[in-house]
């Protein structure tokens, strides 16, 4: 059931949230806003990262995605715990040891001023494109299931949403979503928990009795043991390692959160805190799949095409469609703009940042505070602007397949950073800077096609494609299709073409 009751709820959490910035954000600086003056609180910045960590998308793919794949998605989650322990252990203590603002700044020390630049535009491309991707997909949710209902265009909800997250992040930036992250993440925590006690509820039981009515229909198998399969357990838990340390540990919007905090060993305990959290409130998003679907076997709620709700649709459908009260409409709505803000409040922070110090090299130019702040504060508006039109042309393209083919897109461009810092930290060799541009670009165009190859399937569906790839595909890959690991091979094609193009000479003192 939608009301006015929805909308008011939505406007209290945004002026809840323009309080918070106000007071954060007094007496900050460009230092403030870039690593928050290195005093930020460990435990707060662990937890609302794991907001951070999440999305509006996960919110409703993972519970959605039940019903096809089971509880399979956790052999991922394990991945990204193995993950953290890595960046926790190699890559915080490098960051710490250099005194780095920009982790990218660790490219430049090491190869060049060239490297740096080419590590900041991957990381300003992928995460422009998957964040503005992701925030299209949860306002075109809520456009439908809200907005809609009382004639606001699409148009004007995006925009009005990227204002606010504008006006709370100008000031403070960093300072400001550390406590905005963990407020937020509390909301989606608790929201999450919340619907699935009234899920629970309405079918009679606990979480004991949603167990056995989740197994008896088969919704939480866990391993897979196909080795040709995407899902093989081996894959998803070394891809999912790797999509940890490069999306998480060589990812400036992650790390800028980690570095804030004053000392190594308290960021190292804000990572493994936040790492165990996260495999927990995966595990709840999957149980909250299962009994939405015994839900909605025993109780059918069908979309206005008259086809049962399900995949990405379910949530919304079942929370805002009338089967429960407004009340649990109200409470996911606000748990998914707080799963979705954290996302999207930390990409505009990080991009400015990474922009003002990788391109604009704010900080090796120095000039006085008030200066400063007027390059940041355009830099800042600027991605507003971008991220705007972004979720215009998402608007415009209209087709979810798409969508959630650049979404993968985004991804694959994480490579060459994964490459590059792997290259960096495992040898001693002299990149050629020559062939820094050419390799970069080469590994995540190969790795797209040997996905291409791998999985027609996937991009026949998601790109209309018709070229015979489901032949070529048996013949060379004999029915093995990549998983996550991709990005592992990513990695593996970029690190080989700088060792095979890279100079004789070793790096002193490296």
């Amino acid at each position: 059931m939608i009301s006015g009751s929805i909308l008011i709820a939505i406007f209290g959490y945004f002026i809840l949230l323009l309080g918070v910035a106000f007071y954060t954000s007094r007496n900050a600086n460009s230092e403030s806003f870039f690593i928050g003056n290195r005093n930020s609180n460990w435990l707060l910045v662990a937890f609302g990262m794991i907001g951070t960590s999440l999305s509006g998308v996960t919110f409703v793919s993972v519970p959605g995605d039940v019903g096809k794949s089971g509880f399979t998605y956790f052999q991922l989650v394990l991945g990204y715990w193995l993950g953290y322990w890595v960046v926790a252990f190699v890559l915080l203590p490098l960051y710490y040891k250099l005194n780095l603002t920009s982790i990218y700044s660790f490219l430049g020390k090491r190869f060049g001023d060239k490297a740096h630049k080419i590590g900041a535009a991957f990381f300003i491309l992928a995460r422009t494109v998957g964040a503005t991707a992701r925030l299209y997909l949860v306002v075109s949710i809520l456009d439908v299931f809200v907005f809609s209902a009382f004639n606001i265009p699409f148009w004007l909800s995006a925009s009005v949403i990227l204002c606010l997250i504008l006006l709370y992040t100008f000031q403070g930036g960093v300072k400001t979503i550390i406590i905005t992250d963990t407020l937020q993440t509390t909301g989606m925590l608790v929201g999450l928990v919340l619907c699935l006690v009234v899920v629970l509820q309405a079918l009679q039981t606990d979480l004991t009795g949603a167990w056995e009515m989740a197994s008896a229909r088969n919704l939480n198998n866990l391993w897979v043991t196909d080795i040709n399969s995407p899902g093989f357990f081996l894959k998803q838990i070394l891809g999912g390692m790797f999509i940890t340390i490069t999306m998480t540990g060589m990812d400036q919007e992650m790390m800028q959160k980690n570095i804030s905090v004053s000392n190594v060993k308290d960021s190292q305990k804000n990572m493994m805190l936040m790492s165990a959290v996260l495999v927990l409130v995966n595990f709840l998003f999957l149980l909250l799949g299962a009994v939405l679907y015994v839900y909605q076997s025993k109780h059918p709620v069908t979309l206005g095409s008259g086809l049962p709700a399900s995949g990405d649709d379910l949530f919304p459908a079942l929370a805002l469609g009338g089967a429960f009260s407004g009340v649990l409409g109200i409470i996911f709505v606000i748990a998914l703009i707080s799963a979705l803000f954290p996302s999207v409040d930390g990409a505009l922070t990080s991009l400015t940042s990474s922009y003002c110090i990788d391109v604009l090299r704010i900080q090796e130019n120095p000039s006085d505070e008030k200066t400063m702040k007027r390059k940041r504060m355009k830099v800042h508006i600027t991605f507003t602007v971008l991220f705007l039109f972004m979720v215009f042309l998402f608007r415009y393209i209209n087709d979810k397949s798409i969508i959630l083919f650049i979404i993968k897109f985004a991804g694959i461009t994480y490579g060459p950073l994964l490459g590059l810092f792997a290259f960096g930290i495992l040898t001693r060799k002299k990149a050629n800077e020559r062939m820094l541009w050419p390799v970069c670009l080469a590994g995540p165009l190969l790795t797209l096609g040997l996905d291409m190859f791998s999985n027609p399937g996937y991009y026949q569906q998601k790109l209309h494609m018709d070229l015979g790839l489901n032949d070529l595909s048996m013949q060379v890959f004999n029915g093995y299709k990549i998983g996550p690991e991709l990005i592992l091979i990513n990695g593996a094609l970029v690190f080989m073409g700088l060792w095979f193009t890279s100079r004789r000479e070793a790096v002193k003192g490296a």
